[in-house]
């Protein structure tokens, strides 16, 4: 016995209910935005994970940036910190956060005795004007902060 096989019958009224749910749902995304940048709050629970809630010392880490930068889709940028790179003392993790892009962790840079200097140089995207942050984590457990404002004219994370 053979099954006929016949095309989906959909009447005016199920394609205008349907309609009518996408409608809701563009509508429902209109009213209710999500955020799209990463807050304050956020970047401080980061910087609190990175050093399990040891307050970090504003010592010794510096970040160079450009004071403007006419396009955040790529940001150059150098962090560096005075350390003598032995077995018994050494920068083991840089860690690059930004306050206003939409997740606050931009890179980690592990090091080890053998990176030689304690610096890291890359680019980044930053979404606004905002506040980088630096966390460089020791061997031995301490960890150093520095942060830097910069002003971004246009975005590169879709802001």
């Amino acid at each position: 016995m053979k099954q006929e096989i016949s095309p989906i019958q959909n009447s005016r009224r199920d394609f205008l209910a349907l309609l009518g749910a996408g409608g809701v749902g563009l509508l429902s995304s209109a009213l209710f935005p999500h955020r799209s940048f990463a807050t304050v709050e956020e970047t401080l629970e980061a910087i609190e994970g990175i050093t399990g809630g040891k307050d970090p010392i504003e010592d010794k880490v510096s970040i160079e940036l450009p004071k403007i930068a006419e396009n955040g889709n790529t940001v150059p940028f150098t962090v560096s910190m005075d350390s003598p790179m032995t077995d018994r003392d050494y920068v083991k993790a840089i860690h690059i956060l930004a306050e206003g892009n939409p997740k606050p962790s931009v890179a980690t840079f592990h090091l080890t005795p053998g990176s030689g200097k304690a610096e890291v140089k890359a680019r980044m995207r930053l979404a606004k004007t905002q506040k980088v942050v630096a966390v460089a984590e020791m061997n031995h457990g301490a960890m150093y902060i520095a942060k830097q404002q910069i002003k971004v004219t246009i975005g590169g994370c879709g802001g």
